[in-house]
């Protein structure tokens, strides 16, 4: 019997451009169950959603393809609706696909693992100094220098969004080369292996994506 885990997207499930790639990564071994917290929403609704200056800002996909950018706090009460519903439908451990950085307000029966936390306890531990990091949009620069800068390293972040024109992240892949980092993170569960290889042959840099490092953890927990 395949084993169950449970993929929650801050956006609308399922999320066709970020599972195919974690599941390569997983095996065949192990069913996906996905649920998103702006399911059943139009993208009217979303665009409601009250955006103020101290927010933590967060991008996703719709199911229509387009994204949206939208306050954590606007969601976290569907994120825990979605944590129920995994968990109903036999999700043994609940992976979130986002790397944003989220309060510890969740409860679940199950394991709940965060790609920011894997990130943020793995990168600083392997670059000498000078990590770069690519996030969707301008406005989620200064976070991300707030979080990252946590790690004691230098920070140097770009921004170039997964869900629009990729010749915006070549164009902030040349821009990271200039900095001369020790390594790269693409900081969202957006950006695939294409962006991914695109940016390493730019810069000469390693580069780790996020839903393929997940993917290879949570193969690694049911191997």
């Amino acid at each position: 019997m395949k084993k169950k885990i449970g993929a929650i997207t801050i956006g609308q499930s399922p999320r066709t451009d970020v599972v195919p790639e974690i599941k390569a990564v997983v095996g065949n071994n192990i069913e996906i169950l996905e649920a998103g917290a702006l399911d059943g929403l139009t993208k009217d609704e979303i665009d409601r959603f009250i955006i103020e200056k101290d927010d933590y800002i967060l991008v996703s996909k719709l199911r229509d393809g387009s994204s949206v950018k939208f306050a954590e706090r606007n969601i976290l009460e569907r994120l825990q609706k979605c944590i129920y519903e995994l968990e109903d439908n036999g999700a043994e451990i609940i992976v979130f696909i986002c790397t944003g950085c989220f309060p510890d307000v969740f409860k679940s029966r199950k394991l709940l693992i965060y790609p920011q936390k894997i990130l943020h306890s793995v990168v600083p531990k392997i670059s000498n100094n000078k990590i770069g990091i690519f996030t969707p949009v301008k406005d989620q620069i200064k976070q991300c220098y707030e979080k990252w800068s946590e790690s004691g390293k230098h920070i140097e972040v770009v921004s170039a969004s997964p869900y629009g024109d990729i010749d915006k992240i070549r164009e902030a892949a040349f821009s990271m080369k200039e900095k001369d980092v020790d390594i790269i993170v693409m900081d969202c569960i957006g950006y695939n292996m294409k962006m991914k290889v695109m940016v390493r042959e730019i810069t000469g840099k390693p580069v780790i994506l996020p839903r393929t490092l997940v993917g290879r953890i949570v193969a690694e927990m049911f191997d």
